[in-house]
């Protein structure tokens, strides 16, 4: 098997995981959250709660006009995402490299998902904190992203210092 193949199995088996691991949730989450009171657990440091976001991060461009938010919010990011796909397949050397941009990739397009198909809306469901020190509502596509930048910077600066 060549280099671009392995690299395409690594995209598709990362981003179907990613994909379809957020789309169960978002089913689970209409199913036994929406209309339905917030579940709080672990002293009210996890809670689940149905919410409809229109907007990018904490709602964002929400009231943005149309043609705005669809080009911002929808176009350029399914723009991005196929560069870095594309990206991963036939440049990309690091295989720890491919899974995390592949992560970020696979939970922007399953977000993306959720704004074609769901009326501009995006299912969350999930908020953390302590007290008054809260993130905003999210789902395991933002997690997704956010983790594989978090651990994508360490990597790389681990790897620029020789740590790695």
């Amino acid at each position: 098997m060549q280099e671009n193949e392995r690299n395409y199995l690594l995209v598709l088996v990362i981003g179907f995981a990613n994909i379809l691991v957020d789309r169960i949730t978002k089913i689970l989450a209409v199913s036994y959250l929406k209309g339905n009171e917030s579940i709080e657990l672990l002293n009210n440091f996890f809670v689940l709660c149905y919410a409809e976001n229109t907007g990018a991060f904490l709602s964002l461009g929400r009231n943005w006009p149309p043609v705005i938010k669809y080009a911002v919010l929808l176009v350029i990011p399914i723009i991005v995402c196929l560069c870095v796909v594309i990206y991963c397949i036939l440049k990309e050397k690091n295989k720890i490299k491919i899974i995390l941009f592949i992560s970020i990739v696979s939970g922007g397009l399953s977000n993306l998902i959720d704004r074609i198909f769901n009326d501009f809306s995006v299912i969350d469901f999930m908020n953390f904190g302590i007290g008054n020190l809260r993130s905003g509502i999210l789902n395991v596509a933002d997690l997704s992203v956010t983790f594989g930048i978090v651990v994508l910077v360490i990597y790389q600066i681990l790897k620029d210092k020789k740590i790695y």
